[in-house]
């Protein structure tokens, strides 16, 4: 994988061509519920973050304590035996996620840009930092899987009909953006230590790579949590007087009574591959769901 890291350009590419011609399909097509299958894919992959962040962890917590904060950022050291496993398996679960895009495409869910930019660009930064043995790499893969764990338990639940509240889905996209505040101070934290000209494993292009992704999603994230949670008829606001008053009660993004779909219906869409029952255009509808 060190010597053929360029093909995740290739499979990002066929990812996107095959997004497109997907939704043309089912353009014509009833979307298919696949209720079952949408459990276990989350399950599974819960289980696999659950046991990689886990196995991930001593390393971590000893590169840290017995050595230093900036040993855990600049030594690659973590890249042999158990960790070196999980590192690789790591790198190739960012393929298998891909699969996630399929349940959107085939359910006819709203396919936001934060979803397959967010895809696409950690399968391209992941195995170009395979590659380069980036030593922060260590922080990344410890971060991601601890936040996928706990992501994909959710969608596993939400995918098993039990609903859960607003919290919870917040506290999800929490993380994510703490994911991408840590990863935006990793990279400044290496910029200084290479432009002090101490030795640190990281190319400058990897650098560069690293802080451009994480810097994105930043902004990204912050964009969908307001839009998702903050914003007015969100799917999770309550009846309020005044829509009593008018008759126009507001439940959950829908309005009660009426077919007629709210602006943010579908605006929590775990991963936009929630539970509603409404359809949308391909890659056009705006809010849909948590990603990560």
């Amino acid at each position: 994988m060190q010597e053929n890291w360029y093909h995740s350009f290739t499979a990002s590419l066929l990812y996107v061509i095959l997004i497109y011609a997907g939704q043309r399909w089912m353009e014509s097509r009833k979307p298919f519920a696949l209720d079952s299958a949408l459990f276990w894919w989350n399950f599974g992959l819960a289980i696999f973050s659950i046991v990689g962040w886990i196995r991930m962890t001593p390393e971590m917590f000893w590169s840290v304590n017995s050595n230093s904060m900036v040993y855990s950022i600049c030594t690659a050291s973590f890249a042999q035996g158990v960790t070196g496993y999980w590192t690789e398996k790591f790198a190739m679960s960012k393929i298998v996620e891909l699969g996630d895009t399929a349940f959107i495409v085939l359910r006819k869910r709203p396919l936001i840009f934060l979803h397959w930019y967010h895809h696409v660009t950690v399968l391209a930064y992941t195995w170009h930092a395979y590659k380069d043995h980036t030593a922060s790499g260590r922080w990344f893969i410890w971060m991601n899987y601890g936040v996928h764990a706990f992501m994909y338990s959710y969608y596993a639940i939400r995918a098993a009909n039990i609903r859960l509240p607003k919290q919870i889905a917040m506290l999800v996209t929490t993380l994510q953006i703490l994911q991408m505040v840590v990863g935006v101070i990793i990279g400044v934290s290496i910029y200084r230590i290479k432009s002090a000209g101490q030795p640190c494993q990281q190319t400058w292009e990897n650098l560069f790579f690293s802080f451009t992704v994480y810097f994105s999603y930043f902004l990204l994230f912050c964009n969908f949590f307001y839009q998702a949670y903050l914003t007015k008829n969100n799917r999770y606001e309550k009846i309020t007087p005044k829509s009593a008053k008018n008759g126009e009660v507001v439940m959950n993004g829908k309005h009660s009574g009426s077919n007629k779909p709210t602006m943010n219906e579908n605006v929590h869409k775990e991963k936009n591959n929630g539970t509603s029952t409404r359809d949308s255009p391909p890659m056009t509808r705006k809010r849909a769901a948590l990603i990560h």
